[in-house]
């Protein structure tokens, strides 16, 4: 009942939004309006931050899954449930400072090489980073890993720390403190991904618009996490997960057709016309989905989409064979 109430508000959210715009643009608003071109971008960076921050809580739930007072509460250390709990959200709440210290960082870093080299050519770089971390987190032989390997991981490294605490000689110190680690490389991964993907997006179109995306896609993972950790509410996790993933591949494309644009603005791809196509795409297709009429652009956009899909199709052609 609890998703369905937050999945109704989110609806109502959005046709009260939809409403409020038609009433204050008189109808229908114009496609060029810069405005909208704000609330698109917004809405790019919120959906890649509710993904990281969803696959954030889906490994802090496999690590905490097993963690009832029935199990910990025989140990040899006198410990409770909460006790073990206690470290792995600390650990995470030290990753997300991490993740702040390493985002102003990064910033003073990218702000020291502005000026060495033109903006346009650094917009390029960060552009090329921005599109390979999101191909990573669109792979799909990437995520077989990263399930199988990654929660995998953090479940025996839980496993192994929940048995030392049954030996007399463990220490305590040492338990908590590789619970803490365990919390932190859980969030940091994914944080640290992030903070590589908005660069890009902070050099195009300045920090506020980046703010108001991360508040975005942090308020979308905290409810999430609300119904998860003090709800207990078993989600759709599968499904939202690849609903998240289609958003993002037309994040992906939005992506690739900006990049090749800029490198082209920086001259390092040449810029190959296509007129018969200049009157069939018109210049909204270009704000709203970086569709120019370009040999270059759309090419990317093209191979871009066959990456994805194709790796799709054959890691479930992979997962059907071993079945």
């Amino acid at each position: 009942m609890a998703s369905v109430a937050v999945l109704s508000v989110a609806g109502l959210s959005v046709a009260a939004v939809l409403i409020w715009q038609a009433f204050s643009q008189a109808g229908n608003p114009d496609p060029l309006a810069p405005h909208l071109g704000f609330s698109a971008a917004t809405l790019d960076i919120g959906v890649l931050v509710f993904r990281e921050g969803l696959e954030c809580i889906l490994v802090l739930a496999a690590i905490t899954a097993t963690m009832g007072g029935s199990t910990l509460g025989a140990l040899s250390t006198g410990g409770s449930s909460d006790d073990y709990r206690r470290p792995v959200a600390a650990g995470a709440g030290a990753a997300f400072i991490a993740t702040l210290v390493t985002w102003w960082a990064a910033i003073g870093l990218i702000d020291d090489l502005t000026q060495k080299m033109s903006t346009l050519n650094l917009q390029a770089a960060t552009g090329l980073v921005a599109i390979l971390v999101l191909l990573v987190v669109m792979n799909w032989f990437f995520h077989k890993v990263y399930w199988t390997g990654w929660i995998s991981l953090h479940t025996e490294k839980k496993r192994h720390l929940l048995d030392r605490a049954k030996t007399p000689e463990a220490s305590r110190a040492n338990l908590w403190w590789g619970f803490v680690l365990l919390g932190f490389t859980s969030v940091y991964r994914e944080g640290f991904e992030v903070v590589l993907f908005l660069q890009s997006y902070r050099l195009k179109r300045g920090g506020r618009i980046v703010l108001y995306g991360v508040l975005l896609g942090l308020l979308f993972s905290g409810v999430v996490a609300v119904l998860t950790f003090l709800a207990h509410r078993r989600l759709p996790y599968r499904r939202m997960l690849i609903l998240t993933g289609v958003m993002l591949g037309a994040v992906l494309l939005v992506m690739v057709g900006e990049e090749a644009q800029e490198m082209q603005l920086a001259h390092w791809i040449p810029t190959t016309t296509m007129p018969r196509f200049a009157q069939l795409i018109q210049p909204w297709m270009g704000l709203w989905f970086s569709v120019f009429p370009t040999v270059e652009t759309l090419v990317a956009q093209a191979v871009a989409a066959l990456l994805v899909g194709g790796s799709y199709f054959a890691a479930r052609f992979e997962w059907r064979r071993q079945r």
